[in-house]
């Protein structure tokens, strides 16, 4: 099944209150409450975008896929990438814990990751 996963966005972001984060940026309380609480099975391309552009994410990013058990064989299958078996962490509160004279190699292997993705 193919489904939307918000809150791991959200824990990977480091957004601790999503429903206000999405208030601020524009979105209607009625929709903040439902992506917040992974409600909705659908939604237009406009707000995908939209969620996209305030999250800085992909759609990928927001999608999650758990296989039927009927799917024999998932190694090779395109939406591979959208298991998300791994577990993401609260990134905000793992550096909050970091000593100081680590926060800056950490902060080197950041910035080198991300000059290569450029």
């Amino acid at each position: 099944m193919l489904y939307f996963n918000f809150t791991r966005v959200f824990k990977a972001k480091g957004i601790e209150k999503p429903f206000s984060f999405l208030v601020k940026h524009g979105f209607s309380d009625n929709f903040s409450t439902a992506v917040v609480n992974n409600r909705y099975r659908k939604l237009n391309l406009d707000d995908v975008q939209r969620l996209c552009e305030v999250l800085v994410c992909t759609p990928n990013d927001m999608l999650q896929w758990t296989p039927d058990k009927s799917d024999v064989d998932i190694t090779n299958h395109p939406l591979t990438p959208l298991l998300h078996t791994e577990k993401v962490m609260d990134l905000t509160r793992t550096l909050h814990s970091v000593p100081l004279n680590k926060l800056l190699e950490i902060e080197k292997l950041i910035q080198t990751e991300i000059d290569k993705t450029e």
